[in-house]
């Protein structure tokens, strides 16, 4: 008995954090800082900022097969080898497909980080505020579920966020596109400049701007006290930055929540489920299998927040069946791992730029320019689909590699290799794909992993909504970039399976109505209060913004909401 108390003394929190990434490490910065003991639950390993960040500094000769994998582990691994960012500068930090297998009922790219800081080290750093109208749209145009929050209610938890990380981009002025706390941005170079003035000359309601990026493009005090530094526009990001110029928990979150002397950090802790009591009505801990040897330990908290990412969150939810929840935790409706959602990155457009060759750029810069949202934005449009879209754009001229297919050889092909070529322009779409009951995950019902963990089933495909809003970006894209003066331009359609935009949401999304959703307006499980989620499972929408900005605000607002909860005993 005195063993069995002391055991759960030591395993003991005011608040538990499932998951290390990029909500995750915010969780855990809030509430370390509010002064709450806080363990953070991490699936993987250990991965220490600078320290295990082994191609950060290789040169390009350095590099293992110049950054190609191999064809066997092509073969081996189809689904990760998908991503953009995979290669052998960063397939360390990937999950291997047989790592955790899924079943795909449809084909869906579930693309997966587990490691300390998950896909924060590997993300493209992109990101805008929500505006008002994405809150609103919707139920506005009576396509999808309203929101139990405002633009208003989230914006100062908007600059909270870009404050600490450093948030790049520059104000605007556009409604559509919040501005927020930002430093400088990154320039647009000479092609892109004349293209947005073109652009916006023939559609006047069409704006182009500087992309929005976390990325220190100036180092304030705040970013000092992180021991960060200033971004070297290198655009070897996804290697992990040994200067912390780019924002990722192992650089910033965690290290600030680990100084605080309240965090306590397990790898290598699978959750198996939350643990509810139904005498006291309430979460008490978390289930959890160590990956390595497959021993079963609980942890205890007074809150609990579950930021595993989207499609884990669900599967923990799912799997967590107390007799209270006998179809996983909080599904009193059976909306759990109903509505998932992504984003529509099928459409690309490429096309060329004559002229402007005795023109060039400065170093790598991460990230480009963007064209705003434009379709169903401030009202519901005459057009036959819902939703909205905007579209990433750049101009580049070409790398080193250009020639490798030329005839030329010797003098004459280091000649042509060292001189840049013509401007190329690309083009591609990030498109709100509207919520269905029908795209959904769940648990099978005769396969387990091998932590004993039923494994994920995800069944989620474009609509009919979706083509015809890819068939609109394409025929305004080229109109857009006619008006530029571009030319040799083509459409392109990936036909990319759904979750390799990496931008999924839904599962638990927010509401008002218990009965129509899973979380309440501050995350919590409208049927268990001392369960918060806030990654991507508790949105009840998509819009058409990079979501990463999104998950951190919700993340800080609801784990100091759950600190206050605390402070007056209601939790």
């Amino acid at each position: 008995m005195n063993i069995n108390g002391r055991y759960k003394k030591e395993n003991t929190f005011d608040a538990i954090v499932i998951g290390s990434g990029m909500t995750g490490g915010w969780a855990a910065k809030e509430l370390c800082d509010r002064g709450l003991k806080t363990l953070v639950l991490e699936r993987g390993r250990s991965i220490e900022h600078q320290k295990d960040y082994p191609t950060a500094l290789l040169h390009p000769w350095e590099v293992k097969n110049a950054g190609v994998i191999s064809q066997d582990e092509q073969n081996k691994n189809p689904i990760v080898n998908r991503c953009y960012a995979y290669d052998s500068n960063t397939e360390h930090f990937f999950l291997k497909d047989e790592e955790h297998p899924y079943i795909q009922e449809k084909p869906f790219d579930w693309i997966r980080a587990y490691g300390e800081g998950g896909k924060s080290l590997l993300w493209a750093r992109s990101g805008q505020r929500w505006s008002r109208f994405d809150f609103e749209r919707p139920a506005r145009d009576g396509w999808g579920f309203e929101w139990p929050i405002t633009y208003d209610e989230l914006a100062p938890w908007y600059s909270h966020v870009e404050h600490f990380v450093g948030w790049s981009g520059n104000k605007d002025g556009l409604e559509e596109l919040p501005d927020g706390d930002f430093l400088k941005p990154f320039d647009m170079n000479c092609v892109e400049t004349d293209i947005k003035k073109r652009i916006e000359a023939e559609f006047p309601n069409r704006k182009m701007i500087n992309g929005r990026c976390a990325h220190l493009t100036e180092v304030r005090d705040i970013h000092r006290q992180q021991n960060r530094g200033l971004c070297m526009a290198r655009n070897l990001c996804y290697r992990g930055c040994p200067y912390g110029a780019y924002f990722s928990s192992n650089s910033s979150t965690l290290p600030w929540a680990q100084r605080t002397g309240k965090l306590t950090k397990v790898t290598h802790a699978v959750v198996h489920s939350v643990i509810y009591d139904d005498n006291k009505e309430t979460a008490t801990g978390v289930r959890v299998v160590d990956a390595q040897s497959g021993s079963m330990t609980e942890y205890y908290g007074r809150t609990i927040f579950l930021n595993a990412a989207c499609l884990n969150t669900n599967l923990i939810m799912l799997n967590s069946k107390p007799n209270r929840f006998p179809d996983g935790l909080g599904n009193d409706n059976g909306l759990l791992g109903r509505y998932i959602s992504f984003h529509n990155y099928r459409g690309r457009i490429s096309a060329e730029m004559d002229g402007y060759l005795e023109d060039y750029y400065y170093g790598r810069r991460p990230g480009g320019p963007l064209i705003a949202p434009f379709r169903n934005v401030f009202q519901r449009d005459d057009i036959d689909f819902e939703g909205t879209y905007l579209a990433n754009l750049g101009a580049s001229r070409q790398g080193w590699n250009r020639g490798v297919y030329d005839s030329a050889i010797g003098t004459e092909l280091k000649k042509k290799v060292s001189k840049p070529g013509p401007w190329t322009i690309y083009m591609g779409i990030q498109g709100e794909t509207v919520p269905i009951y029908e795209n959904h995950v769940r648990l099978s019902s005769e396969e387990v992993d091998r932590w004993g963990v039923p494994k994920l089933v995800t069944s989620v495909d474009y609509t009919e909504n979706d083509e015809a809003m890819l068939k609109d970006f394409h025929e305004q894209g080229q109109a857009m970039l006619e008006a530029a003066g571009c030319i040799n331009i083509h459409l392109h359609d990936s036909h990319q399976a759904p979750g390799l935009d990496i931008h999924e949401i839904g599962g638990a999304r927010m509401g008002s109505d218990p009965e129509k959703s899973i979380l309440n307006k501050w995350n919590q499980v409208h049927g268990c209060k001392n369960v918060f989620v806030t990654d991507g499972a508790c949105m009840s929408s998509v819009a058409s913004q990079n979501p990463s900005l999104t998950f951190m605000a919700i993340t800080a607002r609801a784990a100091n909401y759950a600190a206050d909860e605390m402070e007056k005993g209601n939790l």
